[in-house]
């Protein structure tokens, strides 16, 4: 059953990466395979809310683009340097293609043997030389083994073409011979006494006992073959192992991690018809061919808590979007299909989720409940936010009960958990909670940290001014600012870059607004923050 990832916005909040895994419970139970996913490192507060009730990360997501290994190339074609050029023949022949990878036996590449290089070796001049197997020489000319002494079988081929006097008085035989004969029993004899390598009987003939004995004694591997000497002696040279072959080296590969839009851009200047693809420890994974590339791959994905290209996965353009749940305003997203698209004026996406549980008829695990439960804490400060509603206090009742919480106590620990700011960098502090938004023809950047002690953060409010300025000029941000929401106090300090301050004077209507105001009752960067933002940058 083809996946579908479920995942929040970027710099995932509690209420997202519960929300993903919350939807895509719901989403099995329903019969999807869905898969939850954050698309980068998940705070504190999330990891104790997931480590309170047992449940384990989703995974993670670098972005969404098509990868080389979504693609519908050729996988596990490859040779070794032991195989036969007969192997590499029926292979390609198999798959229709002309070249074939060949690796060693840590399936490392070596280079690349193509049909051309299969035809040429025919007519090499060395032609009576034969480097196989016992095997291979097996499958070359559909023989039947009598005597097997040696694995590996080297030397020079001679076909008993001439009179059985003169190639017992003139061609001589040793331990490196390979003699390929029909019934011809003085030659046989002689070869055996000789002490040969291998002796190949044709046309199917059999051998006397008293030379097959003798055989024996002498450790004269014997095989026997259908094929008239002609035959055999065409297809003997295919048993040769692929690596006698002068094969090309030097080969541009392909890791099967390379977005496909890349890749792209590399096959339209090397202009190669086929690559071959590799993993992460340089292992062949097969072959991709020109005729393979399509965009039909597309990853099936499902979004929650957001609504927009800005914070959601790279790449996102190149998936199938399946379905929105959020409670954010309308953002930038647009698909080429009809899709389930959920938003509500809720708290939190988990209140959004409460409700699909209920219409689906789907029973709330304890653990899936707990997380449901964090998510809207988390978003409504336990039930504090000035955009909680009746449903939001509702559905945390309900969840606390399944949970086995009182939600209250719960929910503060879990604020406690998160807010602290120990061992984190600035820039940790700024992403733990941070988007950014289109506003007109500007972008905006919006940080926010909850916290029980605001004051070890605004004694260092220079350097975080410092870092928000270096934000903004490096993104090419209008402004960004960062608001630090006290837990206890119910409000929150902003800190912010250049060209913000005028505009959240206006917003707040505080003349006196400087780095670090504390703004009382504004908790909600949905509802109190970014809605007065963009009311007064669009009278810019």
């Amino acid at each position: 059953m083809e996946k579908v990832y479920v995942f929040g916005h970027r710099n995932p909040d509690t209420d997202s990466v519960t929300a993903a895994i919350a939807l895509s419970h719901l989403k099995k139970e329903l019969g999807v395979n869905a898969v939850p996913a954050v698309l980068s490192g998940i705070n504190l507060e999330t990891k104790y809310a997931l480590k309170y009730f047992g449940v384990k990360e989703p995974i993670f997501l670098n972005d969404v683009k098509i990868k080389v290994k979504d693609l519908n190339y050729t996988k596990n074609y490859s040779v070794t340097e032991q195989d036969s050029i007969n192997d590499a023949y029926h292979k390609m022949n198999e798959a229709g293609i002309s070249k074939i990878p060949m690796v060693d036996d840590h399936k490392k590449l070596l280079g690349i043997i193509t049909m051309k290089d299969i035809a040429k070796e025919q007519f090499n001049e060395n032609i009576d030389l034969v480097d196989s197997t016992y095997d291979n020489i097996l499958k070359a000319i559909d023989g039947k083994e009598l005597l097997r002494f040696n694995e590996d079988i080297k030397g020079k081929l001679t076909v008993a073409s001439y009179r059985s006097t003169t190639i017992i008085s003139s061609v001589p035989l040793d331990g490196n011979s390979i003699l390929m004969v029909g019934d011809r029993h003085s030659v046989i004899e002689y070869a055996i006494a000789s002490g040969i390598k291998l002796l190949i009987m044709t046309g199917g003939h059999q051998i006397k006992e008293e030379h097959l004995k003798m055989a024996q004694e002498k450790n004269v591997n014997i095989i026997v073959t259908p094929y008239p000497t002609l035959i055999a002696a065409r297809r003997i040279n295919l048993a040769n192992s692929v690596s006698t072959i002068d094969y090309v080296k030097d080969i541009l590969c392909i890791s099967e991690y390379e977005n496909v839009s890349d890749f792209m851009g590399i096959a339209n200047k090397t202009r190669f018809s086929y690559y071959p693809v590799i993993d992460e420890n340089e292992k062949c994974k097969g072959i991709l061919r020109m005729s393979d590339v399509s965009y039909d791959n597309r990853k099936n994905v499902i979004l929650v808590d957001h609504n927009s290209y800005e914070q959601s996965a790279i790449g996102l353009e190149e998936t199938n979007i399946v379905e929105i749940v959020d409670h954010h305003n309308i953002g930038s997203i647009g698909t080429n299909m009809p899709i389930n698209f959920r938003n509500m004026p809720v708290g939190s996406t988990n209140t959004i989720l409460y409700i699909m549980y209920h219409e689906n008829n789907i029973n709330i695990p304890k653990e899936i409940a707990g997380l449901m439960l964090s998510g809207i804490l988390s978003d409504t400060l336990i039930l504090n936010s000035p955009t909680t509603t009746d449903i939001d206090r509702k559905a945390v009742q309900e969840l606390a009960d399944i949970a086995g919480v009182d939600y209250q106590v719960y929910g503060l620990e879990m604020l406690k958990a998160g807010s602290s700011l120990k061992g984190k960098t600035k820039e940790e502090v700024l992403y733990t909670d941070y988007k950014n938004y289109p506003v007109g023809n500007y972008h905006i950047g919006l940080g926010q940290i909850s916290t029980t002690n605001p004051d070890e953060l605004l004694e260092e409010k220079e350097e975080y001014v410092d870092l928000l300025n270096q934000v903004a000029d490096g993104e090419d941000y209008y402004f960004v600012a960062l608001f630090v929401t006290d837990i206890i106090k119910k409000g929150s300090y902003v800190l912010y870059s250049k060209r913000a301050e005028d505009i959240l004077r206006n917003v707040y209507k505080r003349e006196d607004l400087t780095q670090g105001t504390f703004l009382e009752g504004v908790v909600s960067r949905k509802k109190q923050i970014l809605p007065g933002i963009m009311l007064e940058m669009g009278e810019k």
